[in-house]
């Protein structure tokens, strides 16, 4: 089910590191969006954008996932960091331009501490990248900075 919002209103991101045009589905542990890509995308070249940006795709698709779930419990959206991530691996060194990615981020894992891990993919054709993030959401992002 296509969750009744727009990608600003989830995704802590703004201007042009705002990469998500669409979440298209949303539905228990996962989320679906969409990348359109042109010449005029953030990191484009003229191969297209190296598959190796696909890790801040699929990191922005799970702030979405995060965000979508504090929509419907109430909550403010929260800034949430990238971990790591293990076994990124894309079947072409770029996505080209002119196609539309398709972002699926799965939710493996949700500890308590704010700790998650979800398995991604992208896919445009013929062409795939998958990953597992992990990924960290604390309750009060200033406390965590100031104590880090």
């Amino acid at each position: 089910m296509k969750p009744p919002y727009e990608i600003l209103e989830l995704v802590p991101h703004s201007g042009t590191m705002s990469l998500l045009d669409a979440v298209t589905d949303q539905t228990g542990d996962s989320l679906t969006a969409e990348v359109r890509l042109h010449r005029d995308s953030l990191f484009a070249t003229e191969q297209g954008v190296p598959a190796w940006i696909g890790i801040e795709y699929m990191a922005q698709a799970i702030a979405a996932f995060a965000g979508v779930e504090a929509k419907a419990a109430g909550r403010e959206i929260r800034i949430g960091f990238l971990v790591g991530s293990r076994k990124y691996t894309c079947n072409a060194p770029y996505f080209p331009l002119g196609c539309t990615l398709t972002v699926t981020v799965t939710q493996e894992l949700q500890a308590d501490n704010g700790l998650a891990v979800f398995v991604c993919h992208i896919a445009a054709g013929k062409i795939t990248a998958e990953a597992s993030l992990n990924v960290f959401q604390p309750d009060n992002v200033n406390d965590f900075l100031e104590n880090a």
